[in-house]
């Protein structure tokens, strides 16, 4: 998040688009319902009624993957009425001739065929936004789970840009990070391209810095290889082994079937992890880890604060705290690792990365501190780019076209398949589905299916119904509901008996490497 968790409750207007804030983001969901009750203004754009559009003053519901359009025409309208913020554009950014080129070929009247969004509903949306002394804007997976998730975010960002909305207290440009210490680990190296902090593996200073701090001659200067990759490498006989460390690919990874069939072409997998899941079935090596109360360290939250985590009891059996683990691996492969505490590798951390350099385990005791922190004396940061100071010296607008998803509806797939996760249930359930309570609460796996499209298929509410794409099929009961517009249907992949990713597709963006998660085509079957 640029911008912080506590400024929520006092930002004049919210627009959350692609974020099923109260279902996968629960504590921050709150923090808009407060700014709702003190008079904030909140707007919802999201392809289905999702539970925060009861709070929202406006809800405009496009179609799965028009995100690009609908907000490209949304900036056409705030250009063409001068709601932009002139002062802050020429002064501080480069590149709005060329987006406002863009944006001039996104009228509402074509925009609207193709997004669903009524011409006036975009010119109202235009003057909402364009209008607000201050805009707040969160976005989550419904932005960046496609195959333009790059552009999608840099679209978002483009809008607050061209309002002056960065910079300032109660604006931002806020991802809501889809689980805990995503961040940490992002902001940890472990993108492929990356050291700590964000620094570049091609930056020959920085590969320096880190050899030398590691006590090796060099490093590589390529970046590593990303998801998609990987698993191609495995299907081709390029990587032989993996080792995969609290991820539980078998769920969560899109076409189930193409991941299986990776994984078993391996000669070496490794599965490290709190409980045997469903990846685990495949793994030549098993390693029982700590889970999270059982572990000293740090995390980072979605607002950038790094927080102490404190063991609360020892681990079960033979399980052993992650940085142990591969401590131990190391130094049996030949190279010394000699950590004894998680504040000694904290210590080495910081003194490698500047943006959290002035974080150590003594400030950040009692309550966490947010990046960037470069000195002992700092008191963290609050929100990104005060004084209108960026990294590159001037913000840079990078418009976008709009592209379709990488799959649409056909005569033999109709139906849009868009997924994500239920407020009862936690990504591929490793956890959660250890705990009969939730069970209770919600038992299995649904699909949304909207009222019409189940009437003319003879579907009725709690019928049990197959759902094929060109991957695979599922057997899932129905949900008959208006949460979800005609030709669109909504799962999780929270349940093994019917995880959505037998249905995905493949499909990656082609900057970030993440899948499109939000959109495929599907047909839907009765039984019998």
């Amino acid at each position: 998040m640029s911008n912080s968790i506590r400024e929520i409750e006092n930002s004049p207007v919210l627009f959350v688009i692609g974020s099923n804030t109260t279902e996968a983001h629960p504590v921050i969901a709150n923090s808009m319902k407060r700014a709702v009750k003190k008079g904030s203004i909140l707007i919802v754009a999201d392809p289905r009624k999702i539970p925060l559009t009861r709070w929202a003053t406006k809800h405009y519901q496009h179609k799965v993957g028009s995100d690009i359009a609908l907000l490209n025409s949304v900036m056409h309208e705030i250009i063409k009425n001068g709601w932009h913020n002139k002062e802050f554009i020429s002064s501080y950014t480069e590149g709005f001739d060329e987006l406002q080129k863009v944006v001039s070929a996104y009228p509402p009247e074509r925009a609207s065929e193709i997004c669903g969004v009524s011409e006036d509903g975009i010119r109202e949306l235009a003057m909402l936004l364009g209008t607000a002394e201050r805009v707040a804007l969160y976005y989550t997976l419904g932005i960046t789970e496609h195959v333009t998730g790059t552009d999608n975010v840099k679209t978002c960002a483009n809008l607050q840009m061209l309002l002056g909305n960065i910079g300032k207290e109660y604006t931002g440009v806020n991802p809501l990070r889809g689980q805990n210490n995503v961040q940490g680990a992002c902001d940890m190296g472990v993108l492929p391209d990356v050291f700590t902090g964000y620094q570049k593996v091609a930056d020959e200073t920085v590969r320096e810095k880190f050899a030398t701090a590691w006590g090796i001659n060099s490093l590589p200067e390529t970046a590593g290889t990303k998801i998609p990759a990987m698993f191609d490498g495995m299907l081709h006989g390029d990587i032989k082994a993996l080792y995969l460390v609290g991820e539980n690919v078998v769920m969560s990874e899109p076409h189930q079937a193409h991941t299986i069939r990776a994984l078993e072409k391996l000669e070496l997998l490794i599965v490290q992890d709190i409980f045997f899941n469903e990846t685990a079935q495949y793994a030549h090596v098993v390693l029982p880890a700590a889970c999270f109360a059982e572990t000293e360290g740090t995390v980072t939250n979605t607002e950038r604060r790094v927080q102490r985590v404190r063991k609360a009891v020892e681990p079960p059996g033979q399980a052993k705290e992650d940085w142990w683990i591969i401590s131990e691996l190391a130094r049996r492969m030949g190279y010394l690792m000699d950590y004894t505490s998680t504040e000694q590798i904290w210590e080495e951390v910081r003194k490698l990365t500047p943006n959290i350099s002035g974080i150590t385990f003594e400030r950040i005791e009692r309550e966490g501190l947010q990046w960037p922190c470069p000195d002992i004396n700092h008191a963290g940061t609050c929100y990104l780019y005060c004084d209108n100071i960026f990294p590159c010296g001037k913000a840079r607008f990078q418009p976008a076209q709009w592209k379709p998803p990488a799959e649409v509806p056909d005569r033999e797939y109709p139906f849009v398949l868009t997924t994500g996760r239920r407020l009862w249930h936690y990504h591929t359930g490793t956890q959660i589905r250890k705990s009969a309570g939730f069970d209770d609460v919600f038992p299995e796996e649904l699909i949304e299916v909207n009222k019409e499209d189940a009437g003319s298929l003879g579907i009725k509410n709690g019928d049990y119904i197959r759902v094929v794409s060109r991957r695979g099929m599922l057997r899932v009961k129905a949900w008959v509901t208006d949460h979800v517009s005609p030709g669109l249907c909504f799962m999780t992949f929270h349940f093994h008996e019917a995880c959505a990713n037998a249905l995905t597709n493949n499909a990656f963006d082609p900057f970030a490497g993440t899948a499109e998660y939000k959109a495929c085509a599907v047909r839907l079957e009765k039984e019998g």
